[in-house]
């Protein structure tokens, strides 16, 4: 039985393609979704791929993924840098967490520095572009073997 996997985007991602190409690139959304879904395909791993620009939404569907999901792959975009809720949540779930940024967070403004995720994943991948999530999918593969 294949591994399922939850795959959040937080705000703005929607807007993937066009918003600050320069930092996010070209690609859109549907086109990382198109990158994990093929990953997950070659990694044997079931993809189950979100939006949401509401921070509760984003709760719910974290909560949902107990007895549903066997991680969790999170890009919380806006909300690492504010949430609480989200990583109170994944806690309180307690399935292996991955988070990825497409930029590197740390080349950024100040705030962008500190992620509230972070603190509950097992690993945090950025800088490397809408590829960050095909090197997620890998480490989550691994962890789930």
């Amino acid at each position: 039985m294949a591994k399922r996997v939850l795959v959040l985007n937080g705000p703005n991602l929607n807007m993937l393609g066009t918003r600050e190409p320069g930092i996010y690139g070209s690609e859109t959304l549907k086109d990382v979704e198109a990158l994990c879904r093929q990953t997950g395909e070659r990694l044997g791993l079931e993809i189950d791929f979100r939006q949401s620009n509401h921070e509760g939404e984003l709760v719910t569907w974290i909560q949902q993924a107990l007895g549903t999901a066997d991680a969790i792959l999170i890009n919380p975009a806006g909300y690492s840098h504010t949430s609480v809720a989200i990583p109170d949540a994944l806690k309180a779930v307690g399935l292996p967490v991955a988070e990825v940024h497409i930029s590197n967070i740390h080349q950024r403004e100040a705030f962008r520095h500190h992620s509230f995720v972070s603190s509950v994943a097992f690993a945090v991948i950025c800088g490397f572009g809408t590829g960050g999530y095909r090197l997620a999918l890998e480490g989550l593969a691994d962890k789930l073997k």
